[in-house]
């Protein structure tokens, strides 16, 4: 199973990021990777989104998204590469700052070797990182 996890402190409230990161359909806008983002099916405080990503290829897979206010967690549904997903962003305040801990883990459909599988799930970490430090500043200065 591959995994990456990190821990950021975000100039913004907790609520501030939480619309960041549960509005889905504006991902391609500030996260490269992703081309297209897509709410499929919508619950109380679930969603099903299909996400549409390049990385060294591109692909698409589809997770079921929990939402509370301190969280946003996810499971794999169904897609092209990935065998299992699941992952969580964990929200904090933190003096009126949020304190994001971003944590995923999947494993593949085809064979990948560990080192190469960790690769692929932590390579856009810090720029994905960098990117949601650069929407907080877009959004709320």
């Amino acid at each position: 199973m591959a995994k990456a996890s990190t821990t950021e402190v975000f100039k913004c409230t907790v609520e501030e990021f939480h619309k960041i990161i549960s509005d889905y359909e504006k991902y391609p806008q500030f996260l490269s990777e992703v081309k297209n983002c897509t709410v499929l099916k919508s619950e109380t405080n679930k969603k099903l989104i299909e996400y549409e990503v390049s990385v060294i290829k591109s692909f698409k897979y589809t997770l079921w998204m929990t939402e509370t206010p301190q969280m946003i967690s996810w499971e794999f549904n169904s897609g092209d590469i990935f065998k299992t997903m699941k992952g969580f962003w964990k929200l904090e305040d933190e003096a009126g700052k949020c304190r994001a801990t971003y944590s995923v883990e999947a494993t593949f459909g085809v064979f990948v070797p560990g080192p190469i599988a960790n690769a692929l799930v932590s390579v856009n970490l810090p720029n994905m990182v960098s990117s949601y430090h650069k929407r907080v500043q877009q959004l709320y200065g």
